[in-house]
């Protein structure tokens, strides 16, 4: 008598989703756990940053920036379309809004 068995492969070990939120828990934990503090610059970082940020606006040249944005660092390239005063961010080419406060380091790109 022929076997009634059918394998199934490789479907009987596919994951699924047996609890409910379960898999957007550990998403949201996996984001928060790598959150970072900010980091504190020193006088001299700050008077780097300040003769970066002039010598780009002077001779509009591209810049890449790093920030601090909700514990993570992230990074912008452009130039500096304006800087507001009243708001203090810098505004870059690609209509990018950073707070000034928030700002790691530029580097003019070369």
């Amino acid at each position: 008598m022929p076997s009634r068995y059918i394998d199934r492969g490789i479907i009987k070990w596919a994951p699924f989703n047996a609890l409910n939120g379960y898999s957007t828990m550990l998403k949201e934990m996996k984001f928060r756990t790598r959150k970072n503090k900010k980091p504190i610059l020193s006088d001299d970082e700050y008077q780097t940053l300040n003769l970066n940020i002039q010598q780009a606006i002077r001779e509009n040249l591209e810049v890449e920036i790093e920030y601090y944005e909700n514990g993570y660092i992230k990074y912008g390239f452009g130039k500096i379309k304006k800087l507001d005063f009243i708001h203090k961010l810098l505004i870059l080419s690609t209509n990018e809004k950073i707070p000034a406060i928030d700002v790691l380091s530029l580097e003019i790109a070369s």
